[in-house]
């Protein structure tokens, strides 16, 4: 095997437990990335010359812990600092799987606090728990390297700056705390999805990430509904990739995808996320909820077999947990196929007259195939053509650039 793509496997696994740990000892979230990046290096180093350590994941831990000793010494912090950190290299328990767990738990709060802005917490969640480099994520958000590399450094220095503690919330501020971790989970899925910029319309390894942060999330807070609400989310969205586009990554509408191309095993696992939250026994909130929609749609083996009705009930009650004129949009949508295209365009006027919409261009799209299908044809292709010139993407611009030019109307001829 590539020693070389060992390592990188072995840094993505371990990395954020690593810097977890060294950063609740030495309360430095950015000297401890600084120290597992040069435990990193040795083994890019040794490795290949030596062999791949039979526990890897140790040999990092060891080489980080000694690096950061020879860090406190030199810099003359031995007294408070290393007397600390001494104690609790030799403390019995320090790496059991429960205090492994709870760093890493504290390290995504860190990660994720409300001092830092959404677009730092998104960065900063991807390279101290996701293990991403600084190239990678610039490159997922479509921004240049040292751009990425500014926001990362300034986000520690916040979070230095502020003395943020390196714990988990306490019961009163965890709904709060942990609303703006998941919220920062589903914004790095959501750009993964469905892009806000680019040539791209799916960039599934940035949905993946999300994925993989989402289900760390709830194998550490496995009582929290939310959590699992939002690993079901994720996947049941995610179990359409496939279908989503087409051979030249031309996209599919929802009502035109080949069902049989869903990943089944994703949605497996999404209802029994789905399940999950539910057992809790609590009120639903707006992650489980969208999971709820989503399993609508993941059960219908054909898009005439969709419950509307069950659907329009889930967005009515999305709409009081979280309301938002996105949510009556994609409310207008479900009583399309309920109610009718004269119902649905009723719903759409409405939102139509709120300014966070004007420049939102499924508003347009959904629009122009409601009038569609009222028979209101130069209406349509107007919408459908406005809606494309402010797509966000090349392939979304493409698609309702197709679909305005079907609409349009024949010119009579002579």
């Amino acid at each position: 095997m590539d020693v070389r793509r060992t390592i990188e496997a072995v840094w993505r696994m371990e990395s954020g437990p690593l810097v977890a740990h060294l950063a609740r000892v030495l309360q430095d979230v950015g000297l401890a990335e600084e120290i597992a990046q040069e435990a990193f290096a040795g083994a890019v180093e040794q490795w290949p010359r030596e062999g791949v350590p039979r526990n890897p994941g140790a040999w990092l831990t060891t080489t980080a812990k000694r690096r950061a000793i020879d860090l406190i010494r030199r810099e003359r912090m031995r007294d408070e600092k290393y007397a600390r950190f001494a104690a609790d290299l030799l403390a019995p328990g320090a790496e059991s799987g429960g205090a492994r767990d709870a760093e890493l738990l504290s390290l995504i709060f860190v990660a994720c606090h409300p001092v830092l802005s959404r677009e730092s917490r998104a960065a900063l969640a991807l390279r101290l728990v996701g293990g991403l480099s600084t190239e990678e994520i610039a490159r997922a958000f479509l921004v240049p390297t040292g751009t990425m590399a500014q926001r990362i450094t300034r986000a520690k220095r916040t979070l230095a700056e502020a003395q943020v503690p390196f714990e988990v919330p306490g019961d009163e501020e965890l709904p709060v705390r942990l609303s703006a971790v998941l919220e920062v989970v589903y914004l790095i899925f959501n750009e993964g999805y469905a892009g806000t910029s680019g040539e791209a319309w799916i960039r599934r390894d940035l949905a993946e990430e999300a994925m993989r942060l989402g289900r760390i999330l709830a194998g550490l807070m496995p009582r929290e509904p939310e959590v699992h609400g939002l690993a079901a989310l994720m996947e049941l969205q995610a179990s359409r990739f496939r279908a989503r586009t087409g051979p030249d990554g031309t996209a599919v509408l929802l009502q035109d995808q080949d069902r049989s191309r869903w990943d089944r095993t994703l949605i497996t696992h999404g209802l029994a996320s789905l399940a999950q939250a539910r057992r809790a026994g609590r009120p639903l909130g707006p992650y489980t909820v969208q999971a709820a929609i989503a399993a609508c749609h993941a059960r219908a083996r054909r898009f005439e077999d969709t419950d509307w009705e069950a659907i329009v009930a889930l967005y009515d009650a999305l709409a009081q947990l979280a309301p938002s004129p996105v949510v009556e949009l994609n409310r207008a949508v479900a009583v399309l196929h309920a109610d009718g295209p004269e119902a649905a365009l009723k719903t759409l006027d409405a939102i139509g007259e709120d300014p966070r919409m004007a420049r939102y261009h499924l508003l347009g799209a959904v629009r122009g195939d409601v009038l569609l299908r009222l028979g209101r044809h130069a209406e349509a292709a107007a919408e459908l053509q406005r809606a494309a010139d402010l797509a966000p993407t090349a392939r979304e611009r493409l698609l309702l650039n197709e679909r305005a030019a079907a609409a349009t109307p024949p010119t009579p001829a002579g």
